[in-house]
């Protein structure tokens, strides 16, 4: 049994217990359960039918993001052999983008695909799992360290813990450091920011501000309509592929790629703990690693749009692409410095920055060492071609 909240609809705190308990009821009882309700005259519940699981994404229905999660449902069904089916909706049709959280908490949701920096409004520490201050680390070196460096466990900490929440999270997909973002014209130096009313979210928009902007922070599907209204007039999102889609190209020429604002964001996969904890044993192993499935499926095809939406917002849409300048880039350090020590405040927030630190200390070293100069190799083979 499954209770449904249509878009609009908040079910009682009542409502949504009997809910909950009815369907674990379902699930424990399993076959016995069906068979003991046809014996005293109830319906037949086929054992064969597969649980519905109700996904929602923080992403627009034309964002590259939602091709993204249907990676990921579309392994989970297969490997659970039909058990398993999610029923995956875009931002809006049950909650605003930003309040999958509090949804998959109640239960409303049962699942949700998004990020965590999309909850930072009821914790700062959200923004560390994610888009904090970086240290040298790429973001397939953070994820490593969420799975492999005690992340995992500080992000249990906060959320269960901490905070009080009936989810699990798992994160999933390092992409690529995000643009600087889009502007009318041309930005070369820290003194050229000033002024700006810029679009980002997170502690990317504290880290804006002390480099001398107003920040507005705004869900995807709503940048370009502010935009196009004066709300902001320079913006990031995260990729060429869903920044061509929103109709970036349409509001700005300028494009800056490479940034420390966001450069070691992960997707985050959210589960209702109850529900979770209610699915057997196979079931709860699939919908975890099936985050780390997507993760590779994911990688492959944002590596192939992105770099040919690129293309195409180049030769077709006229837009100018930059790299951002150094002198950018170290007064986003600069940034960052001013800000960790007020973060570092709060115990927690000091924890996991220890933790970052120490990961990133040991485990960039070899990466950098390790890796050959592939700018190096780019340039021989492709001369001229790099502009930096």
């Amino acid at each position: 049994m499954k209770h449904e909240t249509k878009k609009g609809d908040v079910a009682s705190g009542s409502e949504q217990n009997m809910a909950s308990a009815s369907r674990r009821k379902f699930l424990k009882g399993g076959l016995a359960a069906a068979v003991g309700s046809a014996a005293v005259g109830f319906p037949m519940i086929s054992v064969g039918a597969p649980l519905v699981v109700k996904m929602q994404t923080s992403w627009p229905s034309s964002d590259i993001w939602m091709d993204f999660a249907r990676q990921y449902t579309e392994r989970v069904e297969r490997m659970s052999g039909g058990r398993l089916k999610i029923d995956l909706l875009p931002a809006g049709a049950v909650v605003k983008a930003f309040q999958v959280m509090d949804a998959v908490n109640d239960g409303i949701l049962d699942a949700a695909h998004t990020v965590p920096v999309y909850w930072y409004g009821k914790h700062k520490a959200a923004s560390l799992f994610g888009t904090g201050p970086v240290f040298g680390g790429s973001a397939t070196t953070m994820l490593a360290w969420f799975n492999a460096g005690g992340g995992k466990e500080l992000y249990r900490e906060l959320t269960q813990d901490i905070m009080g929440l009936k989810v699990y999270g798992f994160l999933g997909f390092p992409m690529p450091a995000q643009p600087f973002g889009w502007f009318k014209g041309e930005v070369n130096t820290a003194a050229d920011l000033q002024g700006f009313k810029y679009r980002t979210v997170g502690l990317a928009a504290d880290l804006m501000q002390k480099m001398g902007m107003s920040v507005a922070q705004l869900p995807g599907g709503e940048i370009v309509p502010a935009m196009e209204r004066g709300v902001i007039d320079a913006f990031e999102f995260n990729n060429p592929s869903s920044d061509m889609r929103f109709g970036s190209q349409d509001v700005a020429k300028n494009y800056y790629l490479s940034s420390y604002h966001q450069a070691s964001e992960s997707f985050e996969f959210l589960f209702n703990k109850d529900f979770f904890d209610d699915l057997d044993d196979d079931l709860k192993a699939i919908l975890e690693y099936g985050v780390e499935s997507a993760s590779t499926a994911n990688t492959a095809i944002a590596l192939d749009n992105y770099s040919k939406d690129l293309q195409t917002l180049q030769e077709k849409d006229g837009v100018k692409v930059h790299r951002t300048s150094k002198e950018i880039l170290d007064a986003e350090l600069k940034a960052w410095d001013q800000i960790i020590p007020d973060l570092e405040k709060d115990p927690y927030m000091k924890k996991v920055l220890d933790s970052q630190r120490a990961w990133v200390e040991r485990v960039v070293f070899y990466e950098l060492m390790n890796s050959p100069d592939y700018t190096l190799a780019y340039s021989h083979y492709f001369p001229g071609k790099l502009k930096l």
